[in-house]
Formats: structure tokens, sequence, C-alpha cells
């Protein structure tokens, strides 16, 4: 299996605190030395490796699911980022209403892509740079793919709470952003909750924001929709789901530059 290194102390500038971050290399990362690799990044890093300091309850086990998938042949190797999320989840991910959203975008493009990019042997460019998260992390995932299409390529919003904010995510993707991009929509057919008197639907806002980018002009190709039936808002649903949305979403695509 590859390694896990765990970084306790990296300091974000914008956000003016240490972050935690986990940082997943496949097995072949050692064995040759002179590759460079994709990198997907992570949103609450804590819940996705299987590793004895992840989450007590239940992971992504994201780095299981990738080597295996690597072993099957049916995607390349990837170096995954994880980025643990702050004491107050909520205003990290919000890029509106008073959130630090935009706080997190400077970490995560000025200081944190900068860093892994010195530091390991990637591929830097949208089709080789992914992010994925899911509920508060989906929505996110959504906003820096909009904000910042020359870098993130492959976006995966997972559950995206789509609902906070009224219909911000909708009116703030007002385009086709004209990068290479492939777009992963994935929600549980049983993802409909009450939260403190809120009704909370994740099912037909996010088949609404995939119809909204249909109609912006995203093609089959890049947009995907998935919805999974039976299954709920939680780490053992998306864990369970996982091979299907890293087959999609990393798949090789010609001129991504892999060696």
């Amino acid at each position: 299996m590859g390694d896990i290194q765990i970084i306790r102390d990296f300091y974000s500038f914008p956000e003016q605190t240490n972050r935690i971050l986990r940082i997943f290399t496949p097995e072949i990362y050692q064995e040759q030395p002179h590759r460079r690799f994709p990198v997907l990044y992570m949103l609450d890093g804590q819940n996705i490796f299987s590793h004895p300091e992840s989450a007590v309850y239940d992971t992504w086990c994201a780095n299981i699911t990738l080597e295996e998938l690597v072993s099957q042949g049916t995607i390349h190797p990837w170096i995954i980022v994880g980025i643990d999320h702050l004491p107050n989840r909520m205003e990290e991910y919000s890029p509106w209403q008073d959130g630090r959203g935009h706080l997190t975008s400077e970490f995560l493009v000025n200081s944190l892509k900068p860093y892994i990019d010195r530091q390991y042997r990637t591929l830097t460019d949208p089709q080789n740079t992914a992010i994925l998260g899911s509920s508060m992390g989906g929505l996110f995932a959504l906003y820096l793919g909009k904000t910042y299409p020359q870098i993130f390529g492959r976006i995966g919003g997972i559950s995206p709470a789509l609902m906070f904010g009224g219909d911000f995510m909708f009116r703030y993707w007002d385009r086709h952003t004209r990068f290479w991009s492939k777009i992963l929509l994935h929600v549980g057919s049983a993802e409909q909750y009450n939260y403190y008197g809120t009704e909370l639907d994740f099912v037909p806002i996010t088949e609404y924001f995939y119809q909204h980018l249909k109609k912006l002009g995203y093609s089959e190709q890049e947009l995907c929709f998935v919805l999974a039936e039976g299954d709920i808002h939680h780490e053992t649903a998306w864990q369970k789901r996982l091979p299907e949305m890293l087959t999609w979403l990393l798949e090789p695509t010609v001129g991504t530059g892999w060696f």
C-alpha cells in the first residue's frame, strides 16, 4: 500500500491558523522516482483515509479504493491530499453569508497547491488536478471549480448542500467556464432530512443543478449525475460508492500528460 504523511502544523496565512494535512502517495510513487502524478484534493481530510489516526468512526477509505482501482487498471495512480476542516466547518466552507470560504479558497490556491507542487512530483494542469467534497464540502468543491477552473479541472460535488445560501450557487455558476472540466454530482435517494426544523432534501436540488449546468452548455462528457438508490447522507454510503465515483471522475483522458 501507499504512504500517508500527516502534517499537523501547516500554517495558513490567509486564515491565521494551523492546518492538518494528510497526504497519500500511492505505492508506485516510490517505485518510479522519475514519474509525475496527478493530485486529488479532498475536503474533510480527517474522514477520508483508512488509517489509525483518521476519524474514530467510518471513513471513505480513499487510499484503499484508489490502490484497488489502480491495480485493476481502471485509473492511473493519483496523489491524494486530505485537508482537515477547522472547528467551524460551516463558516469555512461558506463563500457567502459572512462565511470564510474566500479565506479557505485563498489558502488552497495560493498556499497549499504551490506547496504540494514543490514538495511532490506532480502534474499541475487542470486535467490533472481534482477537488472533491461532500455535503458542505461538496458545495465548496463546486464553488472552487467555478472560481478557479484554470486550476481544478475535475470537480466532485458529493451530496452537495446546494440549498445553503438559497439560489446562490445557481446564480454564481452563470456560464460555462470554457475550461476543460469533468463535474460529478452524486446524491443518495434517501438523503431527505429534517434538520432542526428545516427540511433538507438533497435529491431534487442536486438534479436541478445538474439540469442547470446542462442548460449552460455542459456536455455529457463533462457532466455526470448519479442518484444512488437507498443511500443516506453518511461516509458509509460514500465509501461504498467511491469506486464508481473515482472511476468516472479520475478516468484517463487524452492529453493528461501521464508518463
